[in-house]
């Protein structure tokens, strides 16, 4: 009678896989230092090189991860140096805004401020409240709608509008991405500030609103005390 060399195989037996051996490496860290000729005889496949050994393998990694925080750190510095410029102008805007002493100054200095210190391309600004000041900033059609879709729960929108709101807000319409700002005084709406950029990945969600907080509680108590 011939027995099958298959039918000897019991059933128990473990089938090696990845996840078996990486478990059996981690469990037994002393199992390089008892196969010290595998460390070095190891050769691994390298896209670049063909094949290199164990400890190039490990070399070329923390080459990679130091050239990853390099980069990262050099990212840091930069958004660093941006903010730093941003707070400087932005404190000398808050001066600026302080000494207007009319509401066509203030509105004068704050579109200024946007195209030209900022670099940015257009500010509105929309009153729940008519005035009787007159301002190529002041936009004269009913946006309350728009307040109501994009600012009713959060203080900022960051992105890009519908044709039909950037036509209600600049007057036409562009490819390009904006900032909605909240404003209140004293827990009431008094309506809200729209700067656009030509860029349409300009002003994003992701943007941070530290700066921008301090900077609408002093436009719209500047405006409040201005224009009503």
């Amino acid at each position: 009678m011939q027995i099958n060399d298959q039918n000897l195989m019991s059933d128990d037996e473990i089938k090696l896989t990845d996840e078996l051996i990486v478990s059996y490496l981690q469990e037994n860290p002393e199992f390089f230092n008892r196969q010290a000729d595998l460390v070095t005889s190891l050769r691994l496949p390298d896209h670049q090189r063909g094949t290199i050994s164990l400890v190039e393998r490990q070399l070329s990694q923390q080459r990679q991860k130091i050239h990853n925080l390099e980069e990262e750190i050099t990212q840091l510095m930069v958004i660093a140096n941006q903010n730093e410029q941003l707070f400087a102008l932005y404190s000398d805007l808050y001066l600026r805004l302080l000494d207007c002493t009319t509401a066509v100054e203030l509105l004068d200095c704050l579109h200024q401020a946007t195209t030209q210190l900022l670099s940015l391309d257009a500010l509105k600004l929309w009153l729940i409240q008519p005035t009787k000041v007159s301002h190529s900033t002041l936009i004269d059609n009913d946006c309350a709608e728009i307040i109501e879709n994009r600012l009713s729960k959060d203080d900022y929108y960051f992105g890009r509008l519908q044709q039909s709101e950037q036509a209600l807000i600049f007057g036409e319409a562009n490819a390009g991405s904006v900032v909605l700002v909240r404003l209140t005084h004293n827990q009431e709406d008094i309506g809200f500030l729209a700067i656009s950029s030509q860029d349409a990945e300009h002003f994003d969600p992701r943007m941070d609103t530290l700066l921008l907080s301090q900077f609408k509680k002093l436009i719209a108590k500047l405006l409040h005390q201005q224009l009503f």
